[in-house]
């Protein structure tokens, strides 16, 4: 059993996310979302929400158990840029990149052996 949460249009590039995603890949989704709480990144608030989301997802529409979940996969890709442009010298302009990311979690249930 399977699923996934997703969040999309996020304001934070993608490599700054991926680090973030690197920490808690493979982890137990309850081990994981105590860890992102105390991480001092922007992204980890925001990949907790998405972590938080997928488990509430799992309980409500396949009845799992939290205890038993895990990050099967997590990864943020790029998003939609939004192209901004900053005054320069000389009547000039600097353009400037503000980069979005859609972050997924897929969450798997561990299966006793």
């Amino acid at each position: 059993m399977k699923v996934r949460a997703v969040n999309k249009h996020v304001m934070i590039s993608p490599q700054k996310l991926r680090l973030v995603c690197d920490e808690v890949r493979g982890m137990d989704a309850q081990q994981a979302k105590t860890l992102l709480k105390f991480l001092p990144h922007k992204g980890a608030e925001i990949i907790r929400k998405t972590l938080a989301s997928a488990m509430a997802n799992a309980e409500e529409n396949n009845e799992a158990n939290p205890n038993e979940l895990f990050i099967e996969q997590i990864y943020a890709d790029e998003g939609p840029r939004l192209r901004r442009f900053k005054a320069g010298a000389r009547g000039r302009y600097k353009p400037r990149v503000r980069r979005t990311s859609h972050i997924t979690v897929v969450l798997a249930q561990r299966e006793d052996s």
